[in-house]
């Protein structure tokens, strides 16, 4: 990832861009069985990223500063209470420490959104009201999608009516596994259809999918009903976010665009802990889709201790010494 210049860096200076929302378009089953997926290539062009791409000192640390703006701060715990939600909103609105931030010149940065489960939106809207971060919720039965569809629809219609901006829906991976795309589109168009005005974002389970075809598959029905992003995982699979998987799916991003000219966002989630893995999701995406996709309105890396290691990397890079990992809570 070489630059000539620093990235945008904070959210008080980007500016307002806004994609027209992907209206979706009739499933095109000739199109979705004409896709394939050759794995020993993509896994070969996934292995290059990490020693090919890579930033220093300054750079890196505004690389970093841009991966906390495209962050979802997320916590999806049985355990969650109206008092974490707030401690991590509150960490939303000030991820890194003030000290560093003015060190690093930096002013305004927040997250990209706050993601919960729907019995906590009320409270995360509460907790981020002025602030412009949107709240997302995890829904549709998350994370099997397996309750009955009455209820999963209307699931998205409460969250809504809570006050969550963007919905992260969860598929039927037995569609996708049976080959049965046309089921697939209409569920996902239905679902896009109850979030309203709300931004839907798909999620594939991409490790319960089998192969990167049937990735690439469902990525692009899920794009044809409408989705506003796919996202690779519940953070719940055995496997989630991989840089095959990725590459997978913003190849079919990018196909979509070249046929209608929408922009569809991505997000990847789910074992992206490290400062450094950041780095190279943040190179793929440059590389592959351009840098009008380094904004959060088209990518967002669904995280939670992602943060914390960022944190420690830019203290690292303003007082030459890493700091101790409990220094960096996030809820």
């Amino acid at each position: 990832m070489q630059t000539t210049q620093s990235p945008t860096l904070t959210a008080s200076q980007l500016p307002q861009l806004h994609e027209p929302r992907n209206d979706g378009m009739p499933l095109d089953l000739d199109w979705v069985m004409a896709v394939q997926a050759n794995t020993s290539a993509i896994e070969r062009r996934a292995a290059t990223l990490p020693g090919r791409r890579s930033v220093k000192k300054d750079y890196q640390a505004a690389w970093l500063c841009k991966a906390i703006s495209l962050m979802d701060l997320t916590t999806l715990s049985g355990d969650d209470s109206e008092g974490r939600v707030r401690r991590l909103c509150a960490k939303a609105r000030q991820p890194v420490a003030q000290p560093i931030l003015e060190a690093l010149g930096m002013d305004g940065l927040t997250t990209g959104a706050v993601c919960v489960y729907h019995d906590m939106v009320a409270t995360a809207v509460d907790a981020l009201q002025g602030s412009g971060i949107p709240v997302a919720a995890v829904s549709t039965g998350f994370p099997a999608g397996l309750s009955p569809f009455h209820l999963r629809i209307a699931e998205i219609g409460e969250s809504v009516a809570a006050g969550a901006a963007e919905i992260d829906i969860v598929i039927s991976r037995r569609h996708v596994l049976t080959g049965n795309w046309q089921a697939l589109y209409d569920e996902m168009r239905e679902m896009r259809a109850a979030c309203g005005d709300a931004h839907v974002k798909a999620i594939l389970a991409t490790g319960e999918l089998g192969t990167l075809r049937n990735v690439a598959r469902a990525s692009l029905v899920c794009m044809m009903a409408g989705a506003d992003f796919i996202k690779t995982s519940t953070g719940k699979e055995p496997v989630n976010a991989t840089l095959p998987v990725t590459l997978t799916m913003i190849r079919a991003i990018r196909d979509y665009q070249d046929r209608t000219g929408i922009k569809v966002g991505y997000k990847p989630a789910g074992g992206i802990s490290k400062a450094k893995d950041a780095l190279v999701y943040l190179s793929m995406i440059k590389d592959e889709l351009g840098d009008r996709w380094l904004q959060p309105d088209l990518f967002r890396f669904g995280a939670s201790s992602l943060l914390g290691d960022i944190e420690r990397q830019l203290e690292h890079h303003v007082t030459g010494a890493y700091s101790a990992q409990w220094r960096h809570a996030i809820g």
